[in-house]
C-alpha cells in the first residue's frame, strides 16, 4: 500500500526522485499519466494500471477508442535509475504544473505527484474535517 508524503526536487534532467518505498510497491517499471480530475500526476504500477483502464475496455468501440487514446498517449512507462529517479515528459511537468518543487504522496493502489504549490493549495481546501459527513457515510 502507497502511503506517505514526501517532498522532492525536479532536476534540470527533469528527473525525480520516487521513495523507495514506493518503489518496492510499484515495481521496476510503472506508468505515470495525467490525472483526470487534478492537476497532478498519477503513478501506478503496470498491474495497477492494467486494473485502471479495464472498465474502459469493455465500452463501445469510438468511445473506447477516444478515452483508451486520451489517457495513453501523455502516459510514460518508466524505470527508476539506480538513485531511485524517473524521467518526466516536458508535457506531464506542465500538465502538473511543476517547476522545481514537487510532492509525491501515496494513495493506497496508486501515488502521485503535485507541484508544491498545488499541493498546498489542495491540502489548504481538503482535510478530513472537511469529509466528515462523506466518511461518516462510509463508517469511518
Amino acid at each position: 500500500m502507497l502511503s506517505g508524503e514526501y517532498k522532492h526536487n525536479l532536476d534540470p534532467k527533469n528527473r525525480i526522485f520516487i521513495p523507495a518505498k514506493h518503489r518496492e510497491e510499484l515495481g521496476e517499471s510503472f506508468v505515470v499519466a495525467k490525472s483526470i480530475r487534478e492537476k497532478c500526476l498519477r503513478v501506478y504500477s503496470t498491474e495497477e494500471w492494467k486494473e485502471y483502464i479495464k472498465p474502459i475496455t469493455n465500452l463501445d468501440g469510438k468511445d473506447r477508442d477516444r478515452i483508451i487514446r486520451a489517457l495513453s498517449r501523455n502516459a510514460a512507462q518508466v524505470t527508476p535509475d539506480s538513485q531511485g529517479r524517473i524521467v518526466l515528459t516536458p508535457d506531464l511537468i506542465g500538465y502538473a504544473e511543476i517547476t522545481k518543487n514537487a510532492v509525491v504522496v501515496g494513495c493506497g493502489n496508486y501515488a502521485e505527484i503535485w507541484s508544491d504549490e498545488n499541493y498546498a493549495a489542495m491540502v489548504e481546501d481538503e482535510d478530513l474535517g472537511s469529509m466528515k459527513d462523506l466518511l461518516e457515510s462510509f463508517g469511518l
